[in-house]
């Protein structure tokens, strides 16, 4: 399955949540590709909008491969690509470290007159453009679980069998709508799939207000 753009991917991904809508959905994208997708889909359901801060830890030499990720509090992942990469405990503390800066930056950039949207007994929808590893996704629903959702939702576009197999119990549910064995990256499955800019993100979450 190939998208036309993160819209078009929106968009059917809102038809497959249908069941949320009206239901006060808490939508929450993990910046930036999948700030305008949940826009959309928080429209389509009669939800409300926001952001879940997450990040990457990248490989040396590498920094499109995720070998883990960090959440907003710094609790930390890290996949089976670590020992694969060599990747030691000086390496992995220093991109912690890089990577909760860009966070904190991220936060008062996005979000600077209000707290972050409370997920307690609310349904939760995490959504991104797709996933490669999963890290960030594992991440972002680690930090969500934690603040006691009702429901929790992992919505994504496109990801591998395996990586969804690792969500299994990350997440009260799963909608993906393709499945490819033959995944290289998220951007093989748009026809366009620009970069999403921070000014972009923060106009889609000024405009929630």
């Amino acid at each position: 399955m190939i998208f036309a753009d993160r819209i078009a991917a929106a968009a059917k991904l809102s038809e497959a949540l249908a069941d949320y809508r009206d239901k006060h959905p808490l939508v929450l994208a993990i910046p930036r590709g999948a700030v305008p997708m949940a826009k959309l889909i928080a429209e389509q359901l009669h939800g409300d909008l926001d952001v879940v801060l997450v990040r990457k830890l990248r490989a040396p030499g590498n920094p499109e491969f995720a070998i883990g990720s960090v959440d907003e509090n710094g609790w930390v992942y890290l996949s089976e690509y670590t020992t694969r990469a060599g990747v030691d405990d000086h390496y992995i503390q220093q991109e912690v470290a890089a990577q909760l800066e860009t966070i904190r930056r991220r936060r008062t950039q996005y979000t600077p007159a209000r707290s972050p949207a409370d997920p307690a007994g609310r349904i939760v929808i995490v959504v991104d453009d797709g996933l490669a590893t999963g890290s960030t996704m594992i991440a972002a629903l680690h930090a969500l679980r934690n603040r006691n959702p009702a429901q929790l939702i992992c919505a994504v576009p496109v990801a591998p069998p395996e990586t969804l197999q690792k969500l299994h119990n990350k997440a009260d549910r799963i909608v993906c709508l393709s499945t490819p064995t033959n995944f290289y990256a998220v951007g093989q499955f748009y026809s366009d799939f620009p970069q999403v800019s921070d000014d972009e993100v923060i106009a889609y979450l000024t405009a929630n207000t």
